[in-house]
């Protein structure tokens, strides 16, 4: 073969090797920075790109996805001039890639730089006690500074977290103190609590036995009333059969004494029947004015009609004489 040939050969696989070297393929979440003879040229996004030789360079290769950076603790005075240490994690997305490459040198320092100031500048203001409780109102107060600073690099911050705040070692411990005091005096309380409940509880238990035992007690107190009630009506019912009793007895009494007086003077009198009949009756008169309940009739006086005709002859025979 002719060295010509060789040649030919030679400088079209030197030309397949440069355009193939110049043929770019942008990987998702990037963005290529390219430059045209020293000069910002164009941004490629994702997807393939090809390049003039030895005219256009990719300058820069910008990641846009989220991106976290971890900043070394920073040394803050608090408005009580108390120092402590103070460490910040930054959360921020590139979204203009050739601001980013061209708006400032450095980024993620100039970024630490102005999250160090940024805290210093707020923390000054706060002291201590409110340093260590607004942990919220800082975060937001830093994003809202460092996403406006930081939007001509095209740069935007989603947002700031502090990480550790590590006050002087002597104000730890007298915060942990403090941490320990409190936890003793939540303990007290909570066990006061319980003490308290329990005291309770035992005391509605008591409560409960008392009403327990104060309706037992109720209830034979009830039934000794009622027990002593039917013994005093018994003994009531018992004291009336004795008087009635006792009253029947004294009108028999009464009477066998008015029948006894009145046989004793018809026979000094030497009455006959008639009048024997009519004292009957009288003596049966004052037996029946006693307080007697029962009124026993002899035998002798039970002809009422026999007596009232009796009684009317014997009215006759007295007024004869006259």
């Amino acid at each position: 073969m002719e060295p010509g040939i060789y040649i030919v050969l030679a400088i079209i696989v030197l030309l397949i090797i440069i355009v193939i070297s110049n043929i770019k393929v942008v990987p998702q979440a990037y963005v290529f920075v390219v430059e045209r003879l020293g000069a910002f040229h164009a941004a490629w996004g994702t997807g393939l790109h090809v390049k003039v030789p030895f005219i256009d360079r990719v300058a820069k290769r910008v990641s846009i996805k989220e991106q976290v950076v971890d900043f070394k603790p920073q040394s803050v005075i608090t408005k009580d001039n108390v120092t402590m240490q103070i460490d910040t994690v930054v959360f921020f997305q590139i979204t203009n890639a050739m601001q980013f490459t061209y708006g400032v040198e450095r980024p993620i320092s100039a970024i630490e730089n102005l999250t160090a100031t940024t805290l210093r500048n707020i923390v000054g203001d706060l002291d201590l006690e409110a340093t260590l409780t607004s942990r919220d109102i800082i975060n937001t107060r830093i994003t809202a500074i460092l996403d406006e600073a930081t939007d001509r690099w095209g740069i935007k911050v989603q947002r700031v977290e502090l990480k550790n705040i590590l006050p002087p070692r002597e104000i730890q411990d007298a915060m942990e103190k403090q941490m320990k005091a409190d936890r003793e005096r939540r303990e007290k309380v909570i066990q006061a609590e319980k003490k308290s409940q329990v005291l309770v509880a035992e005391g509605e238990k008591e409560s409960k036995i008392l009403r327990a035992q104060a309706d037992k007690e109720s209830q034979i107190l009830a039934a000794e009333a009622e027990k002593q009630s039917m013994i005093l009506r018994a003994d009531a019912v018992k004291e009336q059969k004795i008087l009635e009793a006792e009253g029947e007895a004294q009108a028999i009494d009464m009477v066998q004494k008015a029948i006894a007086e009145s046989i004793v003077k018809l026979n000094a009198a030497n009455p006959n029947e008639q009048v024997i009949q009519l004292k009957s009756l009288e003596a049966f008169a004052k037996a029946a004015d006693g307080k007697a309940t029962k009124i026993i009739i002899p035998s002798e006086i039970q002809g009422i009609a026999g007596l009232a005709t009796g009684l009317k002859e014997v009215m006759t025979d007295v007024k004869k004489p006259q």
